[in-house]
Order: structure tokens, then sequence, then C-alpha cells
């Protein structure tokens, strides 16, 4: 049995928790401990590559979804625990302006509750996702639920730059606690009976993992396109952690602002998606074509960052790049995983695990070279440089996703990522 478009839409809402909650930690806290704690760049960089590699585990999740249902208390549950990290880690920041020492055992176990929360909320979002969205409804659903993911980084980093004024350590830890309940009410809302309106949830008959595990890995596809998603999402993350830190230290923008901009290039990307999906919907372009088009404009506002262009229009077109980015790279690995009915889950699993991979060493790259450039470079130059890397990998993206990615077009499926 599936479910109607309202009832879809409503259960996105996880997505649009989830958004909200995952931006803050690469966003705004970052920004906090680089620019007003004054501490090394690499320190976040670390923190966000250790939140990545707890979710290494999403394999395991999307096997348990190819195997057995109930999967709504992992979503609450998993909500719940990504607000939980979330709070703790904002109660770090207040720690770290009297003792450093207190604050990175805060934000140790921060960043690992909110990896666990966002691998068992994110992994168990989507399998429900799938099996509650029609077959012939499918991409669309899939593509509704990434809209709703955006929609609430931008709503969250927006809506926190807002009632942050004026920044205060307290008034922090406020405002992140109201948007952590918000989320969890929405998860709430979202699943409520969605599962019982399902139906029992069929089992897979085979639930060994390793077995499942070594299927996937031996499909030559399944390896090329994971080392494809590792390179791109190398490149997409590079610049992430920082950016609000370059909107402070280059452009002299405090955090409320560098929270508004980095909220407005989510808002870019989310126009180039939906341009994209519609242009693609009418038979303009394939998955590779915007898959590649997203790689060349992402790297072209990123030189345009570290060059010293002007700052909005760079920002935008990084930004609008990213959203292409998004429909042709995401949407094929979405179309691969969907070809293998019985293992979609440990296919995705499989994928994510690449991506989180790739997720948590652009942090540790990024933050790394700009304080080893830092240290005998002027501030524009230094993240001129980190841009610059990043633009180069995006570049090498687009000439492997030209050799691997299929050339037929296909109707995007956008499968949203953390």
């Amino acid at each position: 049995m599936n479910i109607g478009w309202l009832t879809l839409a409503r259960l996105c809402l996880v997505n649009m928790a989830i958004g909200g909650l995952a931006a803050l930690p690469v966003n705004l806290f970052n920004r906090l401990m680089t620019v007003e704690l004054a501490l090394p760049a690499l320190l976040p960089g670390l923190l966000v590559a250790l939140h990545y590699g707890v979710q290494m585990t999403r394999p395991v999740w999307g096997h348990r979804s190819d195997a057995k249902g109930g999967r709504t208390p992992f979503i609450i549950g998993g909500i719940a625990v990504v607000g939980l990290g979330v709070v703790l880690a904002a109660i770090g920041i207040k720690a770290g302006e009297t003792s450093t020492p207190l604050a990175l055992g805060i934000w140790f176990v921060a960043y690992c509750t909110i990896g666990i929360g966002v691998g068992a909320a994110g992994t168990s979002f989507l399998a429900l996702l799938a099996v509650a969205a029609p077959a012939a409804r499918k991409g669309a659903a899939a593509t509704l639920a990434w809209l709703f993911l955006i929609a609430g980084a931008i709503m969250a980093s927006i809506g926190t730059g807002i009632a942050l004024e004026p920044y205060s350590p307290d008034r922090l830890i406020t405002v992140v606690t109201v948007v952590s309940i918000v989320a969890f009410a929405l998860s709430i809302i979202a699943t409520f009976r969605v599962e019982a309106a399902l139906g029992p949830a069929p089992l897979k008959q085979d639930t060994n993992f390793k077995a499942a595990l070594r299927s996937v890995w031996a499909d030559p596809s399944a390896r090329r396109f994971t080392g494809f998603v590792f390179l791109s999402i190398l490149a997409f993350y590079l610049s992430e952690l920082i950016f609000e830190p370059f909107a402070g230290h280059v452009h002299g923008l405090g955090p409320e602002d560098s929270t508004k901009l980095s909220g407005g290039k989510d808002g870019a990307a989310l126009m180039g998606m939906i341009a994209a999906g519609l242009l693609s919907t009418l038979g303009y372009g394939t998955l590779r074509f915007w898959a590649v088009t997203g790689c060349v404009i992402s790297a072209l506002g990123l030189l345009g960052l570290g060059g010293g262009f002007a700052l909005i229009p760079s920002t935008v077109m990084l930004g609008l790049g990213n959203g292409l980015f998004v429909v042709g790279a995401v949407g094929s690995m979405m179309t691969l995983a969907s070809n293998h009915e019985r293992e979609t889950g440990t296919r995705m699993g499989v994928f994510g695990a690449a991506q989180a991979i790739a997720a948590g060493l652009a942090g540790l790259v990024a933050t790394g070279t700009l304080d080893i450039a830092r240290a005998f470079m002027t501030d524009a130059a230094a993240y001129g440089t980190v841009f610059t890397l990043e633009a180069v990998l995006f570049l090498m993206a687009a000439l492997m996703a030209l050799q691997i990615l299929d050339k037929r077009r296909e109707t995007p499926a956008l499968q949203p990522g953390e």
C-alpha cells in the first residue's frame, strides 16, 4: 500500500528537521570556534570529521532498511539524538570562553551524538520514503525530500542568524534549544501513523550484512560510482567549514551576517536544483549534463571567491553550481541504486559511507591547509588557496562524470543527503 501526496509531503518534514539541525554544526559552530573563540580552524574540521566518521555505520542502516521495517522509532529517536548533540555543542561554545579542555570534551561527545543521530534518522527516513512512495512517484518524492532538506537548512541558518542578534553564548544555547525542539516536533508530526497506513513491511530473506556488502562491491559499476561519489563530495564539502570564517576574516562580517550569507548560498543551491529538475523534466539535459555543468559553475564561483571578486555574486554562483551538481550526480546515485531492488538500501549505504568519508576528509584538508597557509600568507591569499584547490577537484569530478555517468536521458531522482 502507498500513501498520497499530502502524506508524502508531511513525511518529508523529517528531512526538513535533519537539514535544519545539520546546518548548525557545519556552518555556525565552526565560525564561532574559529573567529569568536580564536581556535585553530583545524579543530572544527576534526570535529566535523568525527561527526561524519560515526556515519560510517550507514551501510548497516541501509541493510537494515532492506531487511525489516519499524522505522518510525529510529527516525524520531534519531532526531532527538541529533538535537541533543547540537545543544551540547552550543554548551561547549560557552564553555570554551573559560576552559578549552572542558569545551573539547563536550564537543567530542556532542559531535559523536550528532553523527549517530543523523545516520539513524536519515537512513531510516529514506527507507520509509522508498516504501511509502508509489513506483511512479519515487523520483518526485525523493526530489521533494531533498527540497525539504535544503529548505530546513536555509530556514535554520537565516532564522538562527536573526535570533542571535545581539550575539551571546547564552542566547546561542537558547536559540539552538528551540531549533532542536521544533525539529523533534516536526519528526513526530511527519511520521504520525504513516507506517500504520502502509501495513506490515515485507522482510528480506537474506539478512547477512557481510554477504550483502560483498555482493554490492563485486559490481564494477558500483565501485566506479563509489569513486566518483568520493571525489565529487570531497570537492563539494571542501569549503563548507571555511566559508563562514572566510566571511568573517576577509570580509569582516559578524556571526549573524555570515550565517545569513551561508543561508543565501543554500538558497541559490535550491534554485539551481529546481531549475535543473524542471528543465530535465521538459527534456533539456541529462543527469550527466547537469552533473558536469554543476561542477564547472561551482568551480567558477570558487575561483571568484578566491580571486577577490564580489562576494555575493560569487557566492550565488557557487550555490547555483552546487544545486545543478546535486541533480545530476546524486540523481545518478539513486538511479544506480534502484536498479537492484533487493540491495537498494545497502547500495545507498555504501554510497553514503563514501560520502561521509569524503565529507569528513574535506573538513580536515580544508581547515588544515588553511591553518598552514595563514601562517605565512594573508588571510585572503590563504582562503584563496583552499578555494582554488576545491575548484580543481570540481573540474576533475566533471571529467570523471563524462567518463562514467550514463549518457541516456533520465528523469532526475534526487537522493537526499545529510
